[in-house]
């Protein structure tokens, strides 16, 4: 929805006006057209389509308001700037009244004109960027864009179906990894308040200390280093939702406290006296049990009841394995495109190995494995050599969160070297090992594409020429 040479239709009954008006703007890079008087004006838009209307206020027959009128109701998306002579001015800001983008006095200047019609079109083309990312976000998060025919996934569908229109809080459960961020989204995007935030708070990364200020916002010196008065994430979701990623992480003196704002709809700022009133709809997510949370005495259980209105499970992947086939070739497509290969299937071994993981960090790490698999395949499909997923690497599932937090650093870490090795060894066959060649096509200096060489330890052999 990029406006490229913007069509501009110059309505004026003076001859002098129109072709100023051609004169000058024909300095940037529209396509002009003309037109003597409002009905001829109306003609020529039946026939095409024009980004913007530059008319005069006074004319014969039909006026500038009158053609502004019009054009609101049938092509609503069109803009319009009028064209005001002396004494007119006050029918000029009724125009804007009208849906007039702005208007013009005679007489003007050459900067005047062109300033106004490019501040016009710039609007215009911001508002087609935010309909356009707009379409595209309710698009990825439509029921029809989740992927899943299984049967579980098939429960989810119509539990997101049936509670998105509703206000209700939400609580999402299950394995790290299964996509109950996207479960969420989709909630949002399929109710009435999609057009409204979808803010996201991960209750596992601000520490205790900082929560209540990032969540509620604070006041100018309510505490050392509140230099300036900052209004929180609570205040942001309003009117739209709030989502708690790892609700579990949340402390329990802010659980406390976001149990006040669910039941009184209403929130102050820390060191304000002011009270906020609230609409935010709560969708919680967690892959722990809270109900031996509660237990434990380490979640409240008044809060717990207050999000467990309509409790969602979304099931692991090795649940819903007949999904596996549809989420690779999503994920096939999607790094294809991003990295600009031509990898078009998944051969039939690569299929059956991808089937017979048991997949402990579900969707999440099967889309790792795709991603990495496109970047070391050279040819037009995936095969089982490609295919390195969690357990090939040798590592045990972790049974503690400290070896969770190890394991996940080490993979990071170890999927950057493979990588760079690939990255390294690819650009090096391409140009038949010469090194300068090499480092020249990807972009680098040739000294430090030859630092990582060495870092690595790659070379091709002491019989090679590697200028």
């Amino acid at each position: 929805m990029t406006l490229l040479n913007p069509s501009i239709l110059i309505v004026d009954d003076e001859e002098i006006i129109r072709t100023s008006c051609l004169r000058i703007l024909s300095e940037g890079q529209y396509s002009l057209d003309t037109a003597e008087n409002a009905e001829k004006a109306l003609e020529k838009c039946g026939e095409a389509h024009y980004d913007l209307v530059l008319t005069d206020l006074m004319m014969p027959g039909d006026s500038g308001i009158d053609l502004l009128k019009k054009l609101k109701e049938e092509q609503p998306e069109t803009e319009v700037i009028i064209i005001t002579g002396y004494g007119t001015v006050k029918t000029a800001v009724e125009a804007l009244q009208h849906g007039a983008y702005d208007y013009i006095e005679k007489p003007f200047t050459p900067e005047a004109l062109t300033n106004t019609v490019a501040r016009c079109l710039e609007k215009k083309q911001l508002l087609l960027e935010n309909l356009r990312l707009r379409r595209e976000i309710n698009a990825l998060y439509s029921l029809d864009n989740i992927i899943g025919a299984s049967r579980e996934m098939q429960k989810i569908f119509k539990l997101i179906a049936t509670v998105a229109p509703a206000a209700s809080t939400v609580i999402i459960t299950g394995e790290s990894g299964t996509g109950k961020e996207l479960v969420a989204r989709a909630i949002h995007y399929n109710s009435a308040r999609r057009e409204r935030p979808f803010v996201v708070l991960d209750c596992g990364t601000i520490p205790e200390n900082l929560m209540e200020s990032e969540l509620f916002g604070h006041s100018r010196g309510s505490f050392t280093g509140a230099v300036t008065t900052e209004s929180g994430l609570l205040e942001a979701a309003n009117s739209g939702t709030l989502f708690l990623d790892e609700v579990s992480n949340l402390p329990l003196s802010m659980q406390a406290k976001l149990l006040r704002v669910l039941q009184e709809k209403e929130l102050r700022a820390v060191g304000s006296k002011k009270v906020v009133s609230m609409d935010i709809r709560f969708i919680a997510a967690t892959n722990r049990d809270l109900s031996d949370m509660v237990r434990e005495g380490t979640f409240r259980e008044d809060f717990f009841y207050r999000l467990n209105v309509f409790p969602i499970n979304v099931p692991p992947l090795r649940n819903r394995k007949e999904d596996i086939p549809a989420l690779a070739y999503h994920f096939l497509q999607k790094y294809s495109k991003e990295l600009g290969r031509n990898i078009q299937r998944i051969s039939a071994e690569a299929m059956r190995q991808l089937l017979m993981q048991e997949w402990p960090g579900n969707i999440r790490e099967l889309e790792n494995v795709i991603h990495r698999a496109v970047i070391v395949c050279e040819g037009n499909a995936l095969k089982p050599e490609h295919i390195v997923t969690f357990l090939d690497d040798g590592i045990d599932t972790p049974k503690t969160l400290a070896e969770l937090k190890k394991i996940r650093k080490s993979l990071r870490h170890k999927s950057v070297e493979d990588i760079e090795k690939n990255f390294l060894t690819s650009a090096l066959q391409r140009n038949s090992w010469n090194i300068s060649k090499a480092a020249q096509e990807v972009g680098m200096q040739r000294s430090n594409f030859h630092a990582l060489l060495k870092k690595y330890n790659i070379s091709r052999g002491k019989d090679d020429q590697t200028s």
